[in-house]
Order: C-alpha cells, then structure tokens, then sequence
C-alpha cells in the first residue's frame, strides 16, 4: 500500500469488473468520448468523502490536485458542465446496481456480527425516511401542495447494518407499499413500525415463511384465544395468541397472531407488538422491535455524514444518482473497514479520510496518525453501534 493515496486504496475495493457490467447494462458510455462513468463515480465519491458543497467546489478541490488525479484512477478532464451533464444523462441505475453488489460483498463480510439479540436468523428493520427539497427546484418529486420530496425506503440488515434493499420514490408513496417491492426471504424476520400494519400484505410474508414483529393499532378488534404464563418482573405484562376479528381484516389474515403487551420501565410506556413467530420467548419479541432502532439511526446518521440533503442536480436522475453513490460510499468504507480489520468507527473513518485522501500512505498509517485527533461529538457517540 506504500506509495498509494488513501483514495486510491479505498477505490481498489471497487468490483471494477462488475462495474463495467453494470455500465455496459444501462449503455452508461454510449457516445461517451472522455470522462467515464468511473470518472464521474470517482469524482462523486470524493464529494461524498471531502463534504464537497456544490459542483463548483469539486471541480476546484480536484484541478488544485490535479496532479495526482490519474493516481486517484480519474483519466478524464474534471469540468463542472462535464460532471453536470454526466449526472444529468447517465442512467442512475447504473450506480444502484453498484452499490447493490457492494451490499451483497458487505453482507458477506458482516454475516456473523452481533446485532444485541442472540438469533441465528437474519433480522432486518424496514422504515423509510423523507428528504424534504424545494418545490419550485424539483417540481417532478411532489409531496405536497408547497413541498417536494423524495423518500428513501430501506430495508436495513442489522448484522452490521448494511442496507439490503432500497427504493427511492417521490414523498407520496405511502410507507407500506414498500412490502409490495420486498421478495421476502423464508426464515428472515422483518421489524417495522405500526405504519407498514397492513394484514394483507402481512399474510404475504407470513405465507413466504418469513417472520415479521410490528406494533399493534389501537383500534386492532381481536379477541384472545389463549394466554402464555408471563413474569411481570420483566416488564411482560401479557403473551396471547389472538385472533382477528374484523369483517375485513379477518378475512385479510385468517391465522392466529401473537399479541405481546409490554411495560417499558424507564418510560413506563405500554406497548403492544404484533408478530406471527410463536417459537421465540416473549423478550426476544420485544428486544427485536427495540433494534428497529437502528434504521431510525442508520437514515440520521447518512443524512448528517453523507451527501444526501443538498443535491448537486435538480433532475430526478441527478437526485438518485447522487443517492445511489452515497449509499455505495458508506458501504463500500464499511467494506475498507472490515477486510483492512480496522478499528475505528465508521464516523472516525470518514472524518480522517476527508482530510488525507491526497496523503501517500498506508491506511492505517494514515489512522494511527490522525485517529487520536479526532474526537467523536455527541452524534458521534450516540451511533457507536455504526462501528460494527
């Protein structure tokens, strides 16, 4: 690694073969005769890295190295229009594909990593999470009648939370929809909120063999079938098997259901979860809906650390491809991290690489260096479990 910039050895983790797979798919190259669809992915990627602002400042930060850009592995010339126009016209597909191959290498990585429930079965939490734009700006993403957004629904894997699945739709797409993209996996249990209580699309992964646990609605009509023994010392106040009883939704979901009803100590909230995994104690149902906690730190965390709330295009097309790149750039770095054995937390990665990027060096070098000088703020120390 001697002699290689910091850049240029997170960027050697790149499947570049899949890549040019990817960008074959989609014609990315079509009439394309300089800047590739690397070069713009390298240039999108070091935005990502540095916290770049705008179109501008990338062009300015990389000509002021241009010197080492053909080490970084960028052979085009880096222009704003070029960069813009590239974004603009090339297929944000081919970026999702990327990362979507990139998530299935971290996966890998990250199969046997504990998540705070000790389960054999892979567990994934579902939410989605709204990025609010300008109306008058991207008039193609409507939400509401004076507001425009995109929401990016995620299905995130809790075993090192890597993001297994995500669609990104205008603001109107109501949450549970997402189900109807999901192939559920047989075994895998699913952790939403109340939003995504939808029964019939509920009996959908209960038919697949997959497991979900969810909050229950308040005006849920069922009845109890049977009652488990429970100790209230441990804040279980009820385990049921229940049955539903409205016209429609019985109809919707015909099999019994598992009703925990739970005390919250330190809030001293009651809580009622839904689920149709019956092997499971009823602590484990309560401790998986607590990890669904993740997802909800998983979207704050990209959004404050990743370029993802101030776009560098106004196209739909410039939008996802900057999303589909920054999802990449978090998992490719999650990938640095655990084939290179790292010990910094992803936060204090990227807070080093944004400044030694340029630094000819081996990475550890580059963090046994400059790790101590960087302190994690409250952010920093609220989403530890980001360390992996």
């Amino acid at each position: 690694m001697e002699g290689k910039l910091v850049f240029a050895q997170i960027a050697q983790h790149l499947p570049l073969t899949t890549f040019r797979r990817c960008v074959a798919r989609y014609s990315g190259e079509r009439k394309v005769k300089s800047f590739s669809c690397l070069d713009q992915y390298l240039c999108m990627a070091f935005a990502q890295l540095t916290y770049r602002e705008s179109l501008r400042d990338i062009e300015a930060c990389l000509r002021a190295q241009e010197s080492k850009l053909y080490h970084m592995g960028i052979q085009g010339r880096v222009s704003r229009s070029t960069l813009a126009d590239a974004n603009e016209s090339r297929d944000w597909r081919i970026y999702a594909d990327l990362a979507q191959s990139l998530i299935r290498i971290a996966r890998t990585l990250y199969a046997d990593e504990p998540f705070g429930v000790d389960l054999k079965e892979t567990v994934y939490a579902l939410d989605a999470s709204t990025i609010d734009l300008c109306l008058s700006v991207f008039p193609w993403a409507h939400f509401r009648s004076t507001k425009a957004a995109v929401k990016m629904h995620t299905l995130l894997d809790l075993r090192g939370n890597i993001p297994s699945f995500i669609h990104i739709s205008d603001g109107k797409l109501h949450d549970v929809h997402a189900l109807d993209l999901l192939l559920p996996e047989a075994g895998a249990i699913y952790v939403m909120d109340r939003g995504y209580v939808d029964f019939t699309r509920l009996y959908v992964l209960h038919q697949a063999g997959a497991f979900f646990v969810t909050r229950a609605k308040s005006n849920l009509d069922a009845h109890r079938v049977y009652s488990a023994s429970t100790d209230r010392a441990t804040g279980i106040i009820a385990d049921q098997t229940i049955a539903l009883d409205g016209y429609a939704t019985s109809e919707d979901y015909p099999d019994h259901l598992r009703r925990v009803r739970f005390k919250d100590p330190e809030s001293e909230k009651t809580l009622v979860f839904l689920t149709n995994q019956f092997a499971l104690p009823a602590a484990s149902i309560c401790a998986l809906y607590k990890s669904r906690w993740q997802v909800e730190l998983f979207f704050k965390w990209i959004k404050q650390h990743l370029r993802i709330k101030q776009f560098y295009g106004t196209s739909d097309n410039a939008v996802k491809t900057q999303i589909w790149i920054a999802v990449s750039v978090y998992v490719l770095v999650a990938i640095v991290k655990k084939r290179l054995a790292l010990e910094a937390s992803l936060y204090t990665l990227l807070q080093i690489f944004s400044v030694t990027l340029f630094e000819k060096m081996p990475m550890p070098q580059a963090l046994s260096e400059t790790g101590t000088t960087f302190e994690e703020n409250e952010i920093g120390k609220q989403l530890n479990l980001f360390g992996f």
